[in-house]
């Protein structure tokens, strides 16, 4: 390869180098968990349970204004998870997370002091912020409970 050449190319691999290594990528994690508070007492008993498939709204602010909406749905263990990849002047400020529906047979009734929570994300690349509970009861309290 000619001399001349050989600079541009090296001059090339330098250039795109510098580049990949100023752009620094950040990841952050929001999860929490949804559960049936089937006698309503506001205390987690052997008759509680997760609920899967329950619907959670997460809204978040970037740190350049930008506004991202997440939808999550619970698992088999009641845990919802948004996980983002993005760069550093990107990352997330502040989220909001609130639950929308649940698709249990009877537990659909929002519990009181649910309506969300704010929060400002302030985790470094790499952790995860977790979200207080989301509680749903039953529309009739078993009579078990009573």
């Amino acid at each position: 390869m000619e001399p001349s050449r050989r600079k541009l190319l090296l001059l090339v691999v330098y250039v795109i180098t510098n580049l990949t290594l100023q752009v620094r990528g950040w990841t952050g994690e929001i999860h929490g968990r949804v559960v049936c508070d089937v006698c309503g007492d506001s205390s987690v008993g052997p008759e509680d349970h997760v609920l899967q498939g329950a619907e959670v709204a997460v809204l978040c602010i970037t740190k350049s204004g930008e506004v991202l909406n997440y939808q999550a749905f619970t698992n088999s263990k009641g845990i919802y998870r948004v996980a983002e990849t993005m760069p550093e002047s990107d990352r997330w400020d502040a989220c909001l997370a609130r639950p929308i529906s649940s698709f249990h047979e009877h537990c659909t009734r929002l519990g009181d002091n649910n309506s969300g929570v704010k929060f400002s994300y302030k985790h470094p690349s790499g952790y995860s912020h977790t979200v207080r509970p989301f509680v749903y009861r039953p529309t009739n309290v078993p009579t078990y409970c009573i």
